[in-house]
């Protein structure tokens, strides 16, 4: 490589470092790269002068000798917008380089609330009022948004979204459109989104090969094999929820039946629970809340999921031999309430092979994780080339 395709690299490289480990010494990053001293020197004083991290020497040191100097994410350095759309709500926030979130907007969402053009002009409405709330204002250098849906990776397209009632919708280029196309929007799967998320900061950290199952009114997985996501030639992999667990089963949205959704899904909890008024997270909430109180219809609809959950996971140890799977959404309290339960399902299910060690983990980011990852998209553009930061945005 050419020295300046080279420095770039070393730039990328320590730009992506810093972004995920946040606040380390010269030394630290010397040792991390594997770079030399004098080179670490010289690309975090570009860092500084692109206004993307921060140097200092801490004060109030006990030791005597030479002070090291510390790197770290310039809080009032460029930001992303992270948008998760989920069936009922909304939630934005400005990310921060280190994956800080600096500040969120959240609004319930329903009936003609859920429509494409709506949905944008709500994520616009809240970059507008999330901005002004940023120190000295500014644009993001990025937009992701997770969608729960089928989403073509390389341009954005969503071509379904079946529990918000979506199909055909060319999502990321009207959003951008609504941007002026000035900002680089990145549109994501949420379960995809979910296991960057938690690979990159949360349960998974560590692991480079896990599952990360999302399980709310629809179930979908995410999948990283050898540290790399796995999307699958359009972008659509990680479908498991309409993988079929009895083809007898009930019918499901996507057209077929017995599909795992069907099992595992809200709807199949709030069925097991004897609820036929009312749904939605409230109600999934109160089935959880009287199942942990010891109430005996609700710990067997609980009981019940967490049977068919156990199931599908061993489906997905026997298919992808991960170290980890992470259990989010709601199935997350599933696996709280009757963990037993599904690991015994697994054991039995599972090969000997692919079971032994891999361990079942709840989201390190709780209820975020598909929000942090959209960050973590939006993000990725300017970790590739830090030295492409407009100097307007950069300062």
């Amino acid at each position: 490589m050419r020295p300046e395709e080279i420095r770039r690299h070393n730039l990328s490289l320590l730009l992506r470092h810093i972004h995920q480990h946040g606040e380390l010494t010269r030394a630290e990053l010397t040792a991390a790269t594997g770079l030399n001293r004098s080179t670490i020197g010289a690309l975090v004083s570009d860092l500084v002068a692109l206004g993307l991290v921060s140097e200092y020497v801490p004060s109030g040191r006990d030791r005597a000798g030479r002070p090291s100097h510390l790197v770290a994410p310039r809080p009032d350095g460029p930001y992303v917008l992270a948008v998760d759309v989920a069936v009922e709500r909304i939630v934005t926030a400005t990310v921060g380089l280190g994956g800080v979130v600096h500040e969120r907007r959240q609004v319930a969402i329903d009936g003609a609330a859920r429509r494409p053009e709506a949905v944008i002009d709500q994520i616009v409405g809240d970059a507008e009022w999330l901005g002004r709330r940023r120190p000295g204002g500014g644009a993001p250098v990025g937009v992701g948004v997770s969608i729960p849906g089928t989403v073509r990776r390389r341009d954005g397209f969503v071509d379904h979204a079946p529990n918000l009632n979506w199909r055909a919708v060319p999502f990321a280029d009207s959003l951008s459109a609504r941007f002026g196309g000035d900002v680089n929007v990145q549109i994501g799967n949420d379960a995809d989104l979910g296991a960057l998320a938690e690979h990159q900061r949360g349960a998974a950290t560590g692991y480079d090969h896990l599952v990360y199952l999302n399980g709310s009114v629809g179930v979908g997985a995410g999948i990283i094999s050898e540290g790399t996501q796995l999307h699958g030639s359009g972008g659509y992999a990680g479908e498991i929820g309409h993988m079929t667990i009895n083809p007898d089963g009930p019918p499901c949205h996507c057209g077929s039946t017995g599909c795992i959704e069907t099992y595992i899904g809200e709807h199949a909890l709030l069925r097991a629970a004897g609820v036929t008024e009312g749904h939605g997270a409230r109600a999934v909430d109160t089935v959880f809340i009287e199942a942990a109180a010891g109430d005996p219809v609700a710990r067997q609809a609980v009981c019940t999921v967490a049977m068919w959950l156990g199931r599908s996971l061993a489906n997905l140890v026997n298919c992808f031999n991960p170290q980890a799977i992470v259990v989010g959404g709601s199935l997350a309290e599933v696996v709280r309430l009757e963990r037993r339960t599904v690991e015994t399902e697994l054991d039995r299910r599972a090969m000997s092979a692919s079971r032994s060690g891999v361990k079942l983990l709840l989201p390190g980011l709780g209820q975020e994780s598909a929000l942090i990852g959209a960050a973590e998209l939006a993000f990725q553009e300017l970790l590739d080339a830090p030295d492409s930061l407009p100097v307007s945005l950069a300062n």
